[in-house]
């Protein structure tokens, strides 16, 4: 059997992406490994006791593996929020948007109704997009 182990967020800075996720987020980290002899940094982070994938903070790469202008056009990408999407669930989108906002979380949007259940954004420093959603039981006559 396959499953998903890991998925993966760019980030400008390693240091600062902990930080958010494990003191603003509250997550724990699941590997914090540097290997010397490539001088790479691998940093993975999840849901304070959550099963399932963590979330890999990968520096945003430079030579030798990008050029410098690809790495830069990367990090801008990055920046405006052109990396990717995490989605996250939780049981109660307005309990866990009050604790957050509380800890320092800006948010792009309140807690808004939708279709699918209750759903909010917001982005970490590197600019990555976190959806937070409270999943509603999905009706079938609504569509």
């Amino acid at each position: 059997m396959i499953k998903i182990a890991n998925t993966q967020f760019w980030v400008h800075d390693q240091d600062e992406a902990l930080q958010f996720y494990t003191k603003t987020l509250g997550w724990e980290v699941r590997a914090d490994v540097t290997m010397e002899a490539w001088s790479f940094r691998w940093l993975c982070v999840a849901p304070a006791g959550a099963d399932g994938p963590g979330l890999v903070l990968m520096p945003v790469p430079g030579p030798p593996m990008l050029d410098q202008e690809s790495s830069t056009l990367l990090a801008d990408l990055v920046a405006k929020g052109a990396g990717g999407t995490l989605f996250l669930e939780t049981d109660d989108c307005q309990a866990a948007y009050d604790d957050l906002s509380t800890r320092g979380v800006a948010f792009n949007d309140p807690p808004t109704a939708q279709p699918y259940g209750i759903d909010t954004s917001f982005r970490d420093p590197s600019g990555n997009n976190i959806r937070l959603t409270q999943v509603l039981e999905f009706d079938p006559s609504r569509t």
